[in-house]
Protein backbone atom coordinates (compact mmCIF):
# COMPACT_ATOMS: atom_id res chain seq x y z
CA UNK A 1 0.00 0.00 0.00
CA UNK A 2 2.71 2.13 0.59
CA UNK A 3 5.97 2.97 -1.42
CA UNK A 4 8.61 3.26 1.57
CA UNK A 5 7.83 -0.85 2.17
CA UNK A 6 9.77 -1.30 -1.26
CA UNK A 7 12.49 0.17 0.59
CA UNK A 8 12.48 -1.93 3.40
CA UNK A 9 12.03 -5.03 1.29
CA UNK A 10 14.69 -3.96 -0.53
CA UNK A 11 17.11 -3.69 2.49
CA UNK A 12 16.31 -7.04 3.55
CA UNK A 13 16.93 -8.53 0.52
CA UNK A 14 20.18 -7.49 0.28
CA UNK A 15 20.81 -8.42 3.70
CA UNK A 16 20.06 -11.98 3.31
CA UNK A 17 21.80 -12.44 -0.88
CA UNK A 18 17.79 -12.27 -2.32
CA UNK A 19 16.52 -10.28 -4.85
CA UNK A 20 13.49 -8.09 -4.67
CA UNK A 21 10.92 -8.60 -8.13
CA UNK A 22 8.36 -5.46 -8.90
CA UNK A 23 5.52 -5.11 -11.10
CA UNK A 24 5.60 -2.38 -13.44
CA UNK A 25 3.68 0.35 -11.47
CA UNK A 26 4.75 3.88 -12.29
CA UNK A 27 5.53 5.04 -8.42
CA UNK A 28 8.08 1.82 -8.32
CA UNK A 29 11.41 2.72 -9.50
CA UNK A 30 10.53 6.61 -7.23
CA UNK A 31 9.79 4.42 -4.41
CA UNK A 32 12.68 1.91 -5.31
CA UNK A 33 15.10 4.96 -5.27
CA UNK A 34 13.88 6.87 -1.99
CA UNK A 35 13.78 3.51 -0.51
CA UNK A 36 17.62 2.50 -1.03
CA UNK A 37 19.51 3.99 1.39
CA UNK A 38 22.45 1.77 0.97
CA UNK A 39 23.13 3.48 -2.22
CA UNK A 40 24.45 1.23 -4.52
CA UNK A 41 23.52 -0.99 -6.96
CA UNK A 42 21.12 -3.81 -5.40
CA UNK A 43 19.25 -6.86 -6.97
CA UNK A 44 15.80 -5.40 -8.52
CA UNK A 45 14.27 -7.47 -11.32
CA UNK A 46 11.16 -5.52 -12.68
CA UNK A 47 8.85 -7.71 -14.05
CA UNK A 48 6.66 -6.71 -16.50
CA UNK A 49 3.51 -9.13 -16.12
CA UNK A 50 3.85 -10.80 -12.05
CA UNK A 51 1.91 -13.65 -13.19
CA UNK A 52 3.58 -15.07 -16.26
CA UNK A 53 6.89 -14.09 -14.89
CA UNK A 54 5.78 -16.63 -11.67
CA UNK A 55 4.33 -19.41 -13.31
CA UNK A 56 8.28 -19.01 -15.62
CA UNK A 57 9.83 -19.58 -12.33
CA UNK A 58 8.13 -22.34 -11.26
CA UNK A 59 8.28 -23.89 -14.21
CA UNK A 60 12.16 -23.53 -14.38
CA UNK A 61 12.08 -25.34 -10.84
CA UNK A 62 11.34 -23.03 -8.24
CA UNK A 63 9.74 -23.02 -5.01
CA UNK A 64 6.97 -20.81 -4.67
CA UNK A 65 6.00 -20.00 -1.30
CA UNK A 66 2.99 -17.32 -0.53
CA UNK A 67 3.20 -15.85 2.38
CA UNK A 68 -0.87 -15.87 3.40
CA UNK A 69 -3.10 -17.62 5.41
CA UNK A 70 -4.03 -20.52 4.15
CA UNK A 71 -5.75 -23.85 5.54
CA UNK A 72 -2.21 -25.77 4.99
CA UNK A 73 0.00 -23.14 5.55
CA UNK A 74 2.93 -23.74 7.60
CA UNK A 75 3.96 -22.08 10.73
CA UNK A 76 6.66 -19.22 10.59
CA UNK A 77 8.46 -20.86 13.23
CA UNK A 78 8.43 -23.99 11.32
CA UNK A 79 9.93 -22.84 7.84
CA UNK A 80 12.88 -24.89 6.61
CA UNK A 81 15.56 -22.91 5.08
CA UNK A 82 15.31 -22.56 1.67
CA UNK A 83 17.29 -25.27 0.22
CA UNK A 84 16.89 -24.34 -3.43
CA UNK A 85 15.85 -21.20 -5.48
CA UNK A 86 12.47 -20.00 -3.66
CA UNK A 87 10.60 -17.34 -4.90
CA UNK A 88 8.10 -15.10 -1.94
CA UNK A 89 5.00 -14.07 -3.24
CA UNK A 90 3.74 -11.28 -0.36
CA UNK A 91 0.03 -9.94 -1.13
CA UNK A 92 -1.40 -6.55 -1.05
CA UNK A 93 -2.07 -5.32 2.56
CA UNK A 94 -5.43 -5.62 2.52
CA UNK A 95 -6.80 -7.88 0.17
CA UNK A 96 -3.96 -10.56 -0.10
CA UNK A 97 -2.50 -12.30 -2.84
CA UNK A 98 -4.14 -12.17 -5.86
CA UNK A 99 -6.78 -15.74 -6.77
CA UNK A 100 -4.70 -16.42 -9.80
CA UNK A 101 -1.56 -15.97 -8.39
CA UNK A 102 -2.84 -18.07 -5.19
CA UNK A 103 -2.95 -21.25 -8.62
CA UNK A 104 0.64 -20.78 -8.81
CA UNK A 105 1.67 -21.54 -4.62
CA UNK A 106 3.34 -24.66 -3.68
CA UNK A 107 2.72 -23.57 -0.33
CA UNK A 108 2.15 -21.46 2.12
CA UNK A 109 3.38 -19.78 5.45
CA UNK A 110 1.67 -17.87 8.00
CA UNK A 111 2.94 -15.84 10.66
CA UNK A 112 1.04 -16.33 14.13
CA UNK A 113 -0.76 -13.51 15.53
CA UNK A 114 -1.50 -13.41 19.21
CA UNK A 115 -2.91 -9.48 19.30
CA UNK A 116 -6.41 -8.07 17.86
CA UNK A 117 -4.60 -7.49 14.70
CA UNK A 118 -5.20 -10.17 11.52
CA UNK A 119 -1.76 -9.14 9.72
CA UNK A 120 1.30 -7.53 9.61
CA UNK A 121 2.68 -4.29 7.59
CA UNK A 122 3.52 -6.60 4.10
CA UNK A 123 7.27 -5.18 4.80
CA UNK A 124 7.90 -6.28 8.20
CA UNK A 125 5.89 -9.98 6.88
CA UNK A 126 8.41 -10.10 3.86
CA UNK A 127 11.35 -9.60 6.06
CA UNK A 128 10.94 -12.23 8.70
CA UNK A 129 10.00 -14.69 5.71
CA UNK A 130 12.59 -13.98 4.03
CA UNK A 131 15.41 -14.15 6.84
CA UNK A 132 13.80 -17.54 7.71
CA UNK A 133 13.91 -18.84 4.43
CA UNK A 134 17.79 -17.25 4.77
CA UNK A 135 18.30 -19.52 7.48
CA UNK A 136 19.20 -16.49 9.70
CA UNK A 137 16.23 -17.03 12.10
Amino acid sequence: MHGVNLGTLLRTCDAVGACLAVPPFRWVDEALARGNTLRQPTCVHRVSDPIRWLAGERAAGSHVLGVELADEAIRLGDLPAARRRTVAVLGHEATGIPPDAVDLLDSCVEIPMVGTGTSLNVAVAGSLVLYRLAGLL
